[in-house]
């Protein structure tokens, strides 16, 4: 019996928690410092409303994402006198490839090995490749940093070192020292024209970036300037360089990648001729004084020919250069009722905020919290029910 009587009395308990309904209360207090903190939360969320969501955020507009198409055409003439002669480089020599999409490559620094033919020759000495007879040598080893295929053979590379032989295009890469200054360190005064065409296809909007003003005189003449002119789309390649903080002339020793950054941000509830193009430049490839390995930026490529005599002979150039990326981004907005009536709705609702954040205050930091308490809560019975009587549960 006594086992029934507590579970009787837990299940009043339960019973009475799942029986009981509360109701909203208002209760006009009279108070000058609740009052005007319950006015400073709600000048609060006002002034959120109205300067972060609907004046900075335009919450009364839709959005779009940008898409665009670029091009880009690099002029600038080259001269280098070395070993080789001197030789003129234009478009056509030091632009490799001719066309990308979105970006392009500008040779700045170069060695050039002429004349290989295949053959048997020396390999560049190494920690693998060093021999000082037959037997440090493996026929038929081909290693992927090797310039062949061993045939076997130590060979005399110069007068103190031997090395394995292999079949290769000889004489094989001597890629160790590298030109400094850049050869071609003339690049710093070339320019590039970057013609972006970009739209919005929600509001079936379309523009470029040689603007309506700009006429053929004018880009004949003119060069990108932040202050002077912001609106030209032809680079110095040597002010893309320095905008981004760095020296054109050491990065173009081993090269590196730039970013130029075209930025569409268009508020289409204005003018048209107010939707402009914004250009930054910054460096993408990690430049770490403490991390330099592999630094740069470089590949090889080879130009081939015949010799009189039927023989086919390449000249190799391992090409160091900048090459530039060009990104573009941004978004327009243009005014829609509905995420304007959904805003406002939001900031409505966080006027219930206020209540909650002055409820707390009220009701648990003032020093007349207990009597606002209870002026805030009332009990009542259920008319049915004694006032001394408590709820039963039926037991079996």
């Amino acid at each position: 019996m006594s086992n029934s009587g507590g579970d009787c009395c837990g299940c009043s308990s339960l019973c009475q928690l799942l029986f009981e309904y509360d109701t909203p209360r208002i209760v006009h207090i009279k108070s000058r410092k609740v009052g005007l903190i319950n006015r400073l939360f709600q000048m609060g969320i006002l002034a959120y409303v109205i300067g972060w969501v609907f004046v900075w955020q335009k919450g009364y507009q839709e959005f779009d994402t940008v898409i665009s198409s670029v091009t880009t055409k690099v002029k600038g003439i080259a001269v280098t006198d070395n070993s080789a002669g001197v030789r003129i480089w234009d478009v056509a020599d030091y632009i490799i490839p001719p066309q990308e999409e979105t970006s392009f490559f500008v040779m700045t620094n170069m060695i050039v090995t002429p004349d290989q033919e295949q053959g048997h020759c020396a390999e560049m000495p190494g920690p693998s490749t060093t021999c000082t007879s037959d037997r440090n040598c493996t026929k038929g080893l081909v290693n992927v940093k090797s310039n062949g295929v061993q045939t076997g053979r130590c060979v005399a590379f110069n007068g103190t070192v031997q090395t394995c032989e292999v079949l290769a295009w000889c004489p094989v890469e001597n890629d160790q020292t590298l030109p400094k200054p850049a050869l071609l360190k003339d690049a710093e005064n070339f320019t590039v024209l970057v013609k972006n065409n970009i739209r919005y296809p929600r509001f079936n909007f379309t523009k470029r970036n040689i603007l309506p003003h700009i006429n053929s005189t004018y880009l004949q003449q003119c060069v990108f300037h932040r202050l002077t002119d912001p609106e030209c789309p032809i680079f110095r390649l040597g002010d893309i360089v320095q905008e981004a903080g760095e020296n054109f002339q050491d990065m173009a020793i081993e090269g590196g990648v730039m970013g130029i950054q075209i930025k569409w941000e268009c508020d289409l509830d204005q003018l048209w001729s107010k939707c402009v193009p914004r250009y930054t430049f910054r460096r993408l490839d990690n430049k770490d004084p403490d991390n330099n390995v592999a630094p740069g930026y470089n590949f090889r490529f080879s130009k081939y020919y015949k010799s009189a005599n039927g023989t086919e002979i390449r000249t190799l150039i391992k090409a160091f250069g900048i090459r530039f990326d060009v990104m573009v981004f941004g978004k327009a907005g243009k005014f829609n009722i509905i995420p304007t009536m959904i805003n406002i709705g939001s900031g409505l609702a966080l006027f219930g905020v206020a209540t909650v954040l002055c409820d707390i205050i009220v009701l648990y930091l003032l020093k007349k919290r207990f009597y606002y308490r209870e002026k805030k809560y009332k009990y009542v019975e259920d008319y049915e029910i004694a006032p001394n009587a408590t709820l039963e549960c039926d037991t079996p």
